[in-house]
């Protein structure tokens, strides 16, 4: 009889017990049934998020504009710098390193970046372009400052169905959202899109997730808040499309990345090898000869095990540490060779201490400087160089090296210096030809023997 009042006494403490937590868990908040899964997923991401402007110098004068003003002197408007495109991007790293479409900046002379929170514009430098991906890399013009960064998700961590959110800045409206399902994890782009080149669709997610002229560069994202791709399309309503949108898959942007960031510079420094695109670990693919990398010791099928003492996490941060070490000091490096760690030096060179005008006068024999618009005016010839050989002389407009256009003098002395000594090259030229009627130029070829 005295166990049974004390196993009563027991189960009457319990349950004293129990409703007292049950008591308790009456006064917790009730949840919020508007924040879903979608919400959070928005609310983490949304702070990576830009708005991607790129201005470049518009002239007012027209084509009969100029020849009035060239043969009657008249007075020409001044060329104004104007906002020429607009779309979007994503922070994918916390230095300051945005992911964008080449259509949003190509071709444009300054990059401004705009986050959401109504900060000021913050102007951003080109650092990689893979135009058959249409992926580009832009790196905030802001020493020291942290920003918020995306997360990438698994290569192919796709679900045919899934909830995916696309976020930009449609026709300039910052900040928007919309929302939609993965319509194919694989899927061709549309063919009009291919007329901007030798673009790679292959691959491309399509989703019905509304995505607008100002989407473009922006982040595709699944309920995690994980970057799946980049909006880079949608079919026009011209064509009787509704809902069919494209992003480039995280696979194919980190490809496009590896392609780039893989080359022998590094920001503006000349490295001197390159990786082999999107392997892991980082493996030196080719080393150029008399660059930084040989003469730190590189070579081919080396792994990068270490930079600085610490294993890089991917290609991203392997050019991050060494432009951020830049010139100013030399590297150390860790790499496996033959299953064996070898620590070496490395020492950056700035490309415009190498690539330059002495380096073109001694493997082409002349001196050129940019111009507005485009192409290099000839300087100075060396009297027994190449270019002299050539038919070149002081004053000639070069429009390019064999058919390809280069951006600054380094570009072109870089290209230069890929060509093995003894190979022609054809350089496009401009000619000024003087008649009784006026000067008119006379586009033309010249074959010039590197030295």
């Amino acid at each position: 009889m005295k166990h049974s009042l004390a196993l009563i006494g027991a189960w009457i403490v319990l349950a004293g017990t129990i409703r007292a937590q049950q008591t308790d868990l009456t006064k917790t908040e009730p949840l919020d049934v508007r924040r879903d899964a979608t919400v959070e997923a928005i609310e983490r991401v949304m702070p990576s998020v830009v708005n991607v402007e790129g201005s470049a110098d518009v002239d007012p004068n027209s084509a009969d504009d100029r020849l009035m003003a060239e043969f009657f002197g008249w007075r020409l408007q001044q060329v104004q710098e104007a906002v020429v495109s607009r779309g979007s991007g994503v922070v994918i790293d916390e230095e300051g390193y945005v992911l964008t479409n080449v259509h949003v900046v190509d071709g444009v002379k300054r990059v401004f970046v705009k986050f959401n929170d109504g900060s000021e514009p913050i102007e951003a430098e080109r650092v990689a372009l893979n135009a058959g991906k249409d992926v580009a890399l832009l790196r905030l013009k802001a020493s020291g400052r942290k920003f918020p960064a995306v997360k990438f998700a698994k290569d192919d961590d796709l679900l045919l169905g899934e909830t995916v959110i696309a976020l930009g800045n449609p026709f300039g409206y910052a900040g928007s959202v919309s929302r939609g399902i993965l319509s194919s994890r694989a899927r061709r782009g549309p063919n009009e899109d291919r007329s901007r080149g030798e673009l790679d669709t292959l691959d491309w997610i399509q989703t019905d997730a509304a995505i607008n002229p100002g989407n473009s560069g922006g982040p595709l994202i699944n309920l995690r808040g994980d970057l799946i791709g980049i909006n880079v399309a949608t079919l026009r309503p011209q064509m009787g499309a509704q809902g069919i949108g494209f992003a480039i898959p995280i696979k194919r942007v980190n490809q496009a990345l590896a392609e780039v960031l893989s080359g022998e510079s590094v920001g503006r420094f000349w490295f001197g090898a390159r990786l082999k695109a999107a392997t892991r670990p980082l493996t030196i693919q080719a080393v150029q000869p008399g660059s930084p990398a040989e003469k730190a010791g590189l070579k081919a099928g080396d792994v990068i095990a270490a930079v600085q003492g610490d294993p890089p996490s991917g290609i991203i941060e392997f050019n991050r540490a060494l432009v951020k070490a830049g010139d100013a000091r030399e590297i150390p490096l860790t790499v496996r060779r033959a299953g064996a760690l070898k620590e070496l030096r490395l020492r950056l060179i700035e490309e415009s201490d190498f690539f330059n005008n002495e380096y073109l006068s001694s493997r082409a024999g002349l001196k050129v400087a940019p111009v507005r618009g485009g192409g290099f005016v000839v300087q100075s010839v060396d009297a027994n160089g190449p270019a002299a050989a050539a038919g070149l002389k002081r004053g000639h407009l070069i429009r390019g090296l064999d058919r390809t256009e280069f951006p600054d003098v380094v570009a072109l002395a870089r290209y230069v210096f890929s060509r093995p000594k003894g190979e022609t090259v054809e350089v496009g030229v401009l000619v000024d030809q003087r008649t009784a009627l006026g000067v008119y130029r006379q586009a033309g070829i010249a074959t010039l023997k590197l030295r």
